[in-house]
């Protein structure tokens, strides 16, 4: 039988442990509809902290329980907003959406209008994205069901892909694609941007240069950004906030330099830059379950033989969650 003195110190850590567990938040969740003075509601989920139990996973989000419709807990609530590539909607990351909120966030993520896997009508205007995604923001702290929540000093962004591009261009970025994109498609005419581009001009909005910033962003999350190569050093010297910046190391879709390397080689301040050796794209998106693998094509879900896309998402959600809940002032959950 153990000695009281050797099974104190046990007991202790176990408590302390049991305590931590217990202080985690539970996961809410609601779809919302937030008003665009330029456009049709944008369409919005909302993963937040909340005391209820989790139930059952939300349409299109399988692998992961919310609690739907819960009452959000804690007061001063830190805000992500998410922002998804081309094609996609706002359930796109709703893994890594959970691992914030554990972390004490409010999470919301748009569909955007025009850009995803519904309609692609105004794929090309990336202008719209970024002001889009400050309605989003204003919606948030101003209007949403948990406004009253949400400390409007602590806000984020997150982006993959086109929402990559997105966030860099809200929180400061400057890109010129009148002077940048065509040259690049002459170079390369197969890579996934110029093939969506082909035959069609850039809108009017994109030549004028006409991009919406955030001040209110004050961390950002960029994930194998497109169009990385037209901000250039010039372009992003105002993106002056706190960034982490992700590369999949074998991106079949935005291959060589041209993308999270080129805003790596440009950005005018130290950054944390993390390439993701034999990650794919697509590996950024949540892993699909077995619904997601039969109704989605088929690169959306397969990694490269070898690659664990749930392990490393284990890692790379830690790793978002801990650089913004750290850059943001928060305590260690």
């Amino acid at each position: 039988m153990r000695s009281p003195r050797l099974l104190l110190p046990l007991l202790t850590a176990l408590a302390l442990a049991g305590a931590a567990h217990a202080a985690e938040p539970h996961v809410g969740f609601m779809r919302l509809s937030a008003p665009d003075p330029a456009g049709p509601p944008i369409e919005v989920g909302v993963w937040y902290p909340t005391d209820a139990a989790e139930t059952a996973p939300a349409g299109g989000m399988e692998s992961l329980p919310v609690a739907a419709g819960a009452p959000v807990s804690g007061k001063g609530l830190p805000l992500v907003v998410m922002s998804h590539g081309n094609g996609g909607w706002f359930g796109g990351h709703y893994d890594t959406a959970a691992a914030l909120v554990r972390k004490g966030f409010v999470v919301a993520a748009l569909t955007h209008t025009g850009d995803n896997y519904r309609d692609q009508s105004r794929a090309l205007e990336m202008t719209e994205r970024p002001r889009q995604l400050s309605v989003l923001i204003g919606y948030m702290l101003d209007a949403s069901p948990m406004h009253e929540r949400i400390d409007a000093a602590k806000v984020g962004a997150f982006g993959f892909s086109s929402g990559g591009f997105t966030v860099l261009a809200a929180a400061g970025g400057e890109p010129n694609l009148a002077a940048t994109f065509p040259a690049h498609c002459q170079k390369h005419p197969t890579n996934y941007d110029c093939r969506l581009s082909a035959g069609k001009p850039l809108p009017a909005s994109v030549l004028a240069a006409t991009w919406t910033h955030d001040a209110r962003i004050k961390v950002v999350v960029s994930a194998a950004p497109a169009l990385g190569f037209t901000f250039g050093k010039t372009g992003l010297k105002g993106v002056t906030q706190p960034l982490q910046l992700w590369k999949a190391g074998d991106d079949e879709i935005l291959p060589g330099d041209d993308y999270a390397e080129a805003v790596h080689r440009a950005l005018p301040r130290a950054h944390d830059y993390r390439v993701v050796a034999g990650a794919r794209h697509f590996d950024f998106l949540a892993p699909c379950g077995p619904q997601a693998a039969k109704q989605l094509p088929s690169p959306l879900c397969a990694s490269a033989p070898g690659f664990d896309r749930a392990a490393f998402h284990a890692d790379f959600n830690a790793r978002v969650a801990t650089f913004f809940a750290t850059q943001l002032g928060l305590g260690e959950r």
